[in-house]
């Protein structure tokens, strides 16, 4: 169980891999995630979202950038290799129906948790835009993916290196501008790229979901480290998401909340790649 079946380099620092995961295949659904652990007893948990699964082959897709300690170990496993532990499927399923005209908005590494969900909305038969947003052409990854479900694909890079040269909000706007306007918009990336996806469809009243798997640890609920405020409520994102109305979202708590333990994920990710590279460092105590 557990075993890595197939690895792929996407780009600089994002993989794919194939993990044999049968009964999670069988189970998950658009928008769920599961939790890996690469070191056995004590290691770090951190949840990924499930990119696609094939139930004759048993497997799961995932796609992860690295970004920190746990990332970085999980990227120097191979082939034959198995995961110390895997649990999935997690969080509320993406809620799939015929809402007519639906917007994918995906920033970097979101393409990868899009992906599942535009495939369901245009099996549901929606008329499905993809909006893809990176900083250069290198870093898009899935388009050819991508562009075989949706009826419009639309690129943007900050460099102008592929497709138009704009952040994802300036067709996004342009769409809501349309007569024919969204029935839906869903937005995964950077909290900063959905916060402003979500105020670029608000004076249009254009119905905008957000994926707030970012700020995830525990997976479970138990840990408290994914809550943010709703509207009027506090949330668990794991356990009530991973998506809500991104018009109620408090992002600017969110990002500070991301933000509060940068430099102890800096230590460690550092601590980790010298030790690979045996220069004889000491676990950092904190």
């Amino acid at each position: 169980m557990n075993t890595i079946l197939y690895k792929q380099q996407l780009s600089q620092d994002v993989f794919l891999m194939r993990l044999h995961a049968p009964l999670i295949a069988e189970e998950r659904q658009a928008g769920q995630f599961i939790i890996l652990q690469t070191d056995d007893d004590y290691g770090e948990r951190i949840p990924l979202t499930i990119a696609d699964a094939d139930t004759i082959e048993g497997s799961i897709t995932i796609i992860f950038q690295v970004v920190g300690k746990t990332t970085k170990h999980l990227a120097t496993f191979n082939v034959g290799d198995k995961l110390p532990a895997l649990l999935g499927p997690l969080g509320k399923p993406t809620h799939i129906e015929n809402f007519g005209r639906a917007v994918c908005v995906c920033g970097g590494i979101g393409v990868a948790p899009m992906h599942p969900i535009a495939q369901a909305l245009k099996n549901a038969g929606n008329h499905v835009t993809v909006i893809i947003g990176a900083r250069t052409e290198e870093l898009i990854i899935l388009q050819k993916e991508m562009s075989a479900i949706a009826d419009e694909l639309i690129i943007c890079t900050d460099d102008g290196t592929a497709g138009i040269k704009a952040l994802v909000t300036a067709p996004l706007k342009e769409l809501c501008e349309q007569e024919l306007k969204p029935d839906i918009v869903i937005a995964i990336g950077p909290p900063v790229m959905m916060k402003f996806c979500a105020e670029t469809t608000r004076p249009y009243k254009v119905f905008t979901q957000v994926s707030l798997n970012t700020i995830m640890v525990d997976g479970t609920g138990m840990c408290g480290g994914c809550r943010v405020n709703v509207g009027k409520e506090v949330k668990f994102v794991c356990v009530d998401g991973p998506e809500f109305d991104g018009h109620l979202v408090d992002f600017d708590n969110m990002i500070a909340r991301l933000n509060a333990y940068k430099e102890i994920e800096r230590t460690h990710y550092k601590c980790f790649v010298e030790k690979a590279f045996n220069k004889n460092v000491k676990e950092v105590q904190l």
